[in-house]
This record gives C-alpha cells, structure tokens and sequence, in this order.
C-alpha cells in the first residue's frame, strides 16, 4: 500500500549559502560529523564538501536565510567547540550555457567558462516594509540603492506598508541593518522567494600578490561591479596585515582589472650604521635592500586572515 503525503508540502529549498571551514584542517572530520548531526533535527539544512586552495577542506552549506546561518554557527562553535572560518553569504544562479544545458550554482567560483555562458538567472524577492510614515522616503531611496523596486505603497494610520521587489544577493549582507539604522530601530521586514530573473550579472575576483583567491570570488550586477571592487580592496586592506614587500589588493572581471590598493612595505632604516664617506655607499646599501624585496616579493606569500573572508558583513 503506498502511502500519499499530505498535501500542500514542499520540500524546504534553501536560497542563502556559505562556506564553513576549520581553522586547523585537523577538525575538519569534526566539522563534517556536527553538521551532519544537525542535519537531523533541521530538515532545511543542506550541505555538500568544499575544497579551497586557501582554506583547505569545508563544507558549503544551504540556509533559509542570515538568521538560520548564525544560528547554525552559533551552535557548531558552541555545541561542538569548533573555531571556523565562514565565507562570505551568496544565494544560488541558475546558468544557461550555449549548449542548452542549465546549471544551478551555488558559489561563484563555481561559475563555468563565461565564453560558453548564454545567460545567467537570479533569484528576487518579493518584501514588505512596515514603518512609521516619516521614514517612507529613506527607507525607499534604500531599496532603490539595492537595485529595489517599489511597487505599492500604502498607509495605515501613522504606518507605511511599502511592497518592493529587490535581488536577493543584494540584501544578504547589510541591508538589515541599515533598515534599522535608517528607521531608529522602528522598520519591520518580511520577504519570500519570488522567481528568478535573468540580470546582467558577472563574477568579481579578488587577487592578492597575484593570485587569484577563489573564496572571495563574489557574483554581483555589472553596474554595481567597480564599486564592489573597491569597497572590498579598501576593506581587504584592512585585516590583511604589512608584509616586508609591498603587496598589491585588486578586483577583476575575467583578465580586466577594475580596482586596486597596495599594502606598503615595512620599511627598515639600513643606512643607519653609516656615518659620513660617500654617499655612493648609502646608494648600494639602498639598491641591494631594493633588489631583496623585489626577490621576496616574487617568492614571498601573504597570510590572510579569517576576516578577510568576511568583509561583505563589515559595515562602513
């Protein structure tokens, strides 16, 4: 006898995803059996393994949104003891590839060859913002900062009811929390799933010394991409400590390079044992100092922090 599920159940799809990863590679068999773990009591919890050239093994896991995230990472860390690296929060695309074939990603380094993509979906949302009426203005020119668009606005004595239609990429991070900052706490938000919208999207890598680190490869609208860019430089050159060479923080799309900051050198005082003679001395001293960095800088490697992972949280 088959037995019928009741009907109007669905199965739970997430739409938030973040990378979690041990801090010492040792744990990650421990970070693996607490999510699975977790996975038992939380049916929307949903979780495959990662590999990171700088982060090592993780695992990329599915949430139902930024509440559902902290609260599992609050529970990993304090449940199981386990300090971990959380990347920065994306939702998933659905990409159309030349060949008819649909992908659906979850991470942008996961976006294939930009030459065979046709096109690329993103999910939005459909939200409502309930506040008092003197913030109507503020909290509009807020949704359309996010690429928003406002489709009904309505009063309830001294309340607004704002309807509004967003990309759902662009309210994973700060958004929140502005909405509170801009309404004095008072702004109430509530959203779901609408559909996905085929954007004009493209995929921001991060380079550091020069090398590509693909954890912090993010997917965002090409009007948006060059401010990203350096708002992420600037933040990156926050947390990533000097080294003894000079050291260069750039965003690209593909082979173009779109924002840059430099990490300046230490800088050590090597004339300071010569008193007078020549100043042909001090000039060699200089040069040979000069050729050394330029030699660590070719060989040298940069430590990045855990923050660095999550300067998309940061707020200005």
């Amino acid at each position: 006898m088959k037995i019928e599920p009741l009907p109007g159940y669905k199965d739970v799809k997430p739409f938030v995803y973040a990378g979690f990863f041990p801090v010492s590679n040792e744990d990650y068999q421990g970070l693996k059996d607490a999510v699975e773990k977790l996975s038992l009591s939380d049916s929307a919890l949903q979780f495959e393994p990662e590999n990171s050239p700088v982060l090592g093994f993780g695992v990329r896991i599915g949430f139902l949104g930024l509440l559902h995230m902290d609260i599992v990472r609050e529970r990993l860390e304090r449940e199981y003891n386990l300090d971990l690296v959380v990347t920065n929060p994306s939702t998933d695309y659905i990409v159309l590839l030349h060949s008819g074939e649909k992908l659906d990603i979850k991470s942008a380094s996961d976006l294939p060859d930009i030459s065979k993509v046709k096109e690329i979906a993103e999910p939005w949302i459909k939200g409502e913002i309930i506040v008092p009426s003197e913030y109507v203005g503020a909290v509009i020119q807020l949704i359309v900062s996010k690429r928003g668009l406002q489709k009904n606005l309505s009063y309830i004595d001294q309340r607004a009811l704002i309807a509004f239609e967003a990309p759902l990429a662009n309210l994973l991070t700060d958004f929140y929390d502005q909405l509170k900052s801009i309404t004095s706490g008072y702004g109430s938000f509530n959203y779901e799933l609408d559909d996905y919208r085929v954007e004009d999207l493209v995929r921001v890598d991060f380079y550091v010394a020069g090398e590509m680190v693909d954890a912090l490869s993010v997917m965002t609208h090409r009007s948006e991409a060059q401010k990203l860019g350096r708002d992420i430089t600037k933040k990156l050159k926050e947390v990533i400590p000097r080294q003894n060479f000079k050291v260069a923080l750039q965003a690209a799309i593909g082979g173009k390079f779109i924002a840059r900051e430099d990490l300046s050198a230490y800088r050590k005082d090597v004339t300071i044992g010569l008193y007078g003679g020549d100043v042909s001395r001090k000039k060699k001293v200089l040069a040979k100092q000069a050729r050394g960095k330029k030699r660590l800088k070719k060989f040298g490697r940069v430590e990045i922090p855990s923050e660095a992972f999550t300067v998309m949280l940061k707020r200005d």
